[in-house]
């Protein structure tokens, strides 16, 4: 193994990525607290590793800047890898005016508007959708007892709202094109499932994941119907994909999904990651579902942010006493992701009074 970039001071824990999968699959007693996070923002890994992270050519330095990447969350005690990769479409998701009626992450960002519009797009290649590099350089440097937990950064949801049809062309859409949702979609899902089956095949990947945000504070942004109809087949490939190699699944999506997770666990998803406390307590949620599928993280993102020292170790073990017990699952983390704006020392301080409090 190469030497550690990290030089400041780690957190030891002895590494042992079965038990984040006993977790998953809700097998045998808990004695061992994971933890999980899904993301970490530039600037929140920079803050941790003494220097900017962002300044390292994610193209020309690939090795330098995916070792890196794995020395934060191997300093941070973790036994899994996040990590994420886009699709490779051709000139999609860093788009100019000049190319295309907008620009990337917004509605006027949309390039698909007619059937036209689909045929032309550079479509990734169906068979090779996904770069595969970054997943083998991380897993030649990771230790023993450490996997990574590998999908594609952007969910179906979320490529076909921000990048290809925008919010409002697809709600034209459904309407007025149908034809032109279904084969987007229908292309989306021949795309997702080649790629987890790529990434579950990998000895280095323990498990497969998809962020896709489906809701916001009371609801989902889309009816139910639509998201059975074109959202959930795709994550049943996904599903399939990886429980086809022996690995669980897990997704990541903000909002109120009550009125889905009935769906979602019939999917087989394995774990569900985001949480907040004003839409679902991670504790409500296991109480609730977590016999059929494994709540992961769940600290409010405003807290860990805010609160004091104490507050936080308050809360930290309010939430362990809640879902870290006898017959119940659960891996440890925010309900969110570590931001930019997310003191280190508020998270430190968390996973300090977590190993505190299990013993592990």
């Amino acid at each position: 193994m190469t030497v550690s970039t990290f030089k400041g001071k780690a957190i030891k824990r002895k590494r042992d990525f079965s038990k984040f999968l006993n977790i998953l699959r809700r097998e045998g007693a808990q004695n061992y607290l994971p933890f999980y996070e899904h993301v970490a923002s530039g600037g929140f890994i920079s803050t941790r590793l003494g220097f900017d992270i962002e300044k390292i050519d994610r193209v020309k330095q690939k090795k330098e800047y995916w070792q890196a990447y794995a020395d934060f969350w191997l300093s941070l005690g973790y036994d899994c890898i996040p990590i994420e990769i886009p699709l490779k479409f051709g000139r999609v998701m860093g788009k100019d005016s000049e190319d295309h009626r907008g620009g990337a992450e917004s509605e006027a960002g949309a390039c698909i508007f007619n059937m036209e519009d689909f045929e032309k797009l550079e479509w990734p290649d169906e068979n090779n959708p996904i770069d595969l590099e970054p997943f083998e350089i991380v897993g030649k440097y990771m230790p023993e007892g450490v996997k990574i937990v590998g999908g594609v950064a952007a969910g179906p949801y979320e490529v076909a709202t921000i990048y290809l049809l925008g919010v409002m062309g697809l709600s034209y859409a459904m309407a007025d094109q149908p034809a032109l949702v279904d084969a987007v979609f229908g292309k989306l899902k021949k795309l997702y499932a080649k790629a987890d089956k790529l990434l579950a095949s990998m000895d280095v990947v323990g498990a497969c994941r998809q962020g896709d945000d489906l809701g916001f504070k009371t609801a989902t942004f889309m009816p139910p119907e639509f998201l059975r109809k074109h959202i959930f087949p795709i994550y049943q490939e996904m599903v399939n994909a990886a429980h086809g190699n022996n690995k669980p699944f897990i997704l990541h999506s903000c909002g109120q999904l009550e009125e889905v997770y009935e769906d979602l666990i019939k999917i087989g998803i394995d774990g569900k990651h985001s949480f907040e406390d004003q839409i679902t307590p991670v504790w409500k949620f296991q109480e609730k579902y977590g016999k059929r599928i494994t709540p992961l993280g769940g600290l409010d993102v405003n807290i860990i942010c805010r609160g004091s020292e104490k507050e936080l170790r308050d809360y930290a073990r309010s939430n362990i006493e809640k879902c870290f017990g006898e017959g119940k699952y659960w891996a440890f983390g925010t309900g969110n992701s570590l931001t930019n704006y997310m003191p280190v020392e508020n998270y430190l301080t968390v996973l300090d009074e977590a190993i505190k409090i299990t013993g592990s």
